[in-house]
């Protein structure tokens, strides 16, 4: 190789290098500069970013939206109620229990004393008719009100009760008249409480 030759590919050689050394360091001040610049960019540039930045706002707006829309899931509101055959007012709890958007289960039933014991209402706090709501025994014409305020508080009580059957209760309805009466709560010891007082109208 004569000295020329020598030259020129020394020279070709170096400046290959030089060029790969300055693509480099453009594309890494490149890279930097979009990372780092507080600059605005041009609309190539942010189409991307920005369309994913709005898409997980937009997401994120949605989604609090939704959960501020979407009521919590409520007990459902089930009962089965069993009374005698010829009960009239416990037609008309159930009617009242109905209308407060209770799904019911019907048993009319020969032997109600025998339900009462099975479920061990309290002698004293029976009335005409005993109903199983997710789990708590209800016995008598307890209002729908009460029966869903159990339902959300879930004491540790067996059930509730309004004994005998008192006139101006759902389902007792006489009128205007409206007798003073409690709604009581059981546990599995029979011990008895009050839940609910409702004076004379």
């Amino acid at each position: 190789m004569s000295h020329k030759q020598f030259i020129y590919c020394s020279q070709k050689w170096l400046l290959s290098i030089l060029v790969r050394a300055v693509v480099m360091i453009c594309l890494t001040a490149g890279v930097l500069g979009i990372l780092g610049s507080t600059a605005p960019m041009s609309h190539a540039q942010t189409v991307f970013p920005a369309s994913v930045a709005a898409n997980a706002q937009l997401i994120s707006i949605t989604r609090r939206i939704q959960d501020q829309q979407t009521p919590l899931k409520s007990t459902a509101l089930n009962a089965t109620v069993y009374h005698s055959l010829d009960c009239n007012c416990c037609g008309g709890w159930i009617d009242h229990l109905k209308a407060e958007g209770f799904k019911i289960t019907d048993f009319p039933t020969l032997d109600i004393e025998t339900v009462k014991q099975k479920y061990n209402v309290p002698d004293n706090l029976s009335s005409c008719h005993t109903a199983i709501v997710n789990g708590y025994v209800i016995e008598g014409h307890v209002p729908a009100n009460d029966i869903k305020r159990l339902l959300q508080e879930k004491p540790n009580v067996a059930g509730l009760s309004v004994p005998q059957m008192p006139v101006g209760t759902p389902g007792m309805e006489m009128g205007n008249r409206k007798d003073p009466f409690s709604v009581f709560s059981f546990d599995h010891k029979n011990s008895v409480a009050v839940f609910n007082k409702y004076p004379s109208s």
